[in-house]
């Protein structure tokens, strides 16, 4: 007993029972490890967020260069230049409509020394095409800028887009007409050379074509390919000619016609000075949805401040139309044969607020710009109502108006094309659409490669089917 008290006395634990002895020991052991390393936890955790930190910083240099801006933790994208891989079509197919002869064996102007001259009058309202191929042309000399959303590449595997620089809207308006002892307009001979030759490209059979842009501005143009290459995201004027198996808004790209009409530089006009309230001058009898320009002709014709006259290009059309829309308030912007007309753009150009009567319009950079800003939409069974127009345009005060003159000249910077293109112009304004098409195209490739197996890693990929639309024969 004397031991034992001993014992106790000089601070040994006596456990009586051996497993309490145990779960003691173990208690004391784990508390104490946990103590120790309760703090290194933390130096380990510190170290990670500082080498996090630094990747980000060391990394920001590359970022900024591809676009993207820091913010904190978070890398945010401010403009993403993209990369398009264009096929060098013979001069056929685009600058040899235009008369152009190659010099060597390029098949390219050098457009450091002579750019080819696109036809004018109602040619450039569809001329997309020329200022979009001669912008990707100049990129290979500007580089990457702080106003270009599009650079051109010679690898496709780094390209985020194909695109096909085939003169569609030219071809038709030059080649369509059957000459003499014809069968085949050349129109006609050119786009089945197109389709031949996109289906042998093996950039066309490794998507089905879905990565591919093909311009199609002109209604009419394109119009016996279209069916063979509708996978491909179109450039289009509308849809008002195309079944949405083949042309749609979630697949293809609107883009602006190019404006006929004078720009109005130095405008310093105000409401009180533009004396005619609502103007219309074009062709007033059409088919299809442009029925509603007889109807309005016949409602307006007899009121005062409006002018609603027949009109073309010919015999200084251009010149009358400039004068007139210079001096209106409001332009009349009405569905003809397709649901669009480059009237539009002459009003933006001529800061005269759009009145738009077109139920089926689509708009380009809808996506970014509020065209409620600018323009006054109105129904066609509205428009077509007793006073129901006049009365709404009328209705409209000196105060909103300015407000609409103002953003007009705001946006049309917008809708000018420019060679060398320029901030936020038409065709970086295009580009920029394409952009936005790059994941949903994507999606598609990905998910066309699901069911995609290899035999052998020697042997290209099968290319990836697509469906065909139950409507599309």
């Amino acid at each position: 007993m004397a031991e034992r008290s001993s014992s106790s006395s000089l601070g040994i634990f006596h456990c009586r029972n051996t497993l309490f002895c145990w779960f003691t020991a173990t208690s004391f052991l784990f508390l104490l490890s946990w103590l120790f390393l309760l703090p290194s936890t933390g130096r380990f955790r510190l170290g990670l967020s500082s080498s996090l930190s630094n990747r980000i910083v060391s990394n920001a240099g590359i970022s900024n260069q591809m676009g993207i801006i820091g913010k904190g933790d978070w890398c945010v994208r401010e403009k993403q230049v993209l990369r398009v891989f264009m096929y060098d079509l013979p001069p056929e197919f685009h600058f040899g409509i235009l008369d152009w002869k190659p010099e060597g064996s390029s098949v390219w102007p050098d457009i450091r020394k002579n750019v080819p001259m696109y036809p004018g009058g109602l040619n450039l309202q569809h001329s997309i095409e020329y200022w979009l191929t001669l912008d990707l042309l100049f990129s290979e000399y500007s580089g990457v800028t702080k106003s270009r959303f599009a650079l051109r590449v010679h690898n496709s595997s780094e390209a985020d887009v194909i695109f096909v620089p085939f003169f569609s809207s030219l071809s038709f308006n030059r080649f369509s007409r059957l000459r003499k002892q014809e069968r085949s307009s050349q129109d006609k001979l050119i786009q089945d050379k197109l389709v031949k030759y996109l289906e042998g490209q093996e950039e066309w059979k490794k998507s089905g074509g879905v990565d591919h842009i093909i311009m199609a501005h002109h209604p009419n143009s394109l119009l016996y390919a279209r069916n063979q290459l509708w996978p491909a995201a179109f450039i289009l004027s509308d849809f008002g000619r195309y079944p949405p198996s083949i042309a749609n808004v979630l697949k293809d790209v609107i883009a602006p016609y190019r404006h006929v009409i004078k720009s109005f530089d130095n405008d310093t006009s105000t409401f009180d000075s533009r004396p005619i309230l609502l103007y219309f001058q074009g062709a007033i009898y059409r088919k299809d949805g442009g029925v509603v320009r007889q109807e309005l002709f016949y409602l307006l014709r007899d009121e005062k401040d409006v002018h609603f006259t027949f009109g073309s290009i010919q015999h200084g059309g251009v010149n009358n139309a400039s004068e007139g829309m210079h001096s209106s308030k409001f332009c009349l912007n009405i569905a003809g044969d397709t649901p669009s007309s480059n009237r539009l753009f002459d009003a933006i150009a001529s800061h005269c607020v759009p009145v738009i009567i077109s139920d089926a319009i689509e708009l380009p950079f809808e996506d970014v710009i509020d065209y409620t800003e600018f323009c006054i939409f109105v129904r066609t069974s509205d428009a077509v109502k007793e006073k129901y127009l006049i009365n709404l345009i009328r209705g409209i005060g000196r105060e909103e108006w300015t407000r609409m003159w103002n953003k007009l000249q705001e946006v049309e910077k917008h809708f000018e094309f420019r060679y060398p293109s320029g901030d936020d112009d038409a065709v970086q304004m295009i580009w920029q659409t394409v952009s936005h098409k790059v994941p949903s195209i994507n999606l598609k490739l990905h998910r066309s490669r699901r069911y995609s197996r290899r035999k052998d890693t020697s042997v290209a990929r099968t290319p990836p089917q697509f469906m065909v639309p139950h409507n599309f024969w």
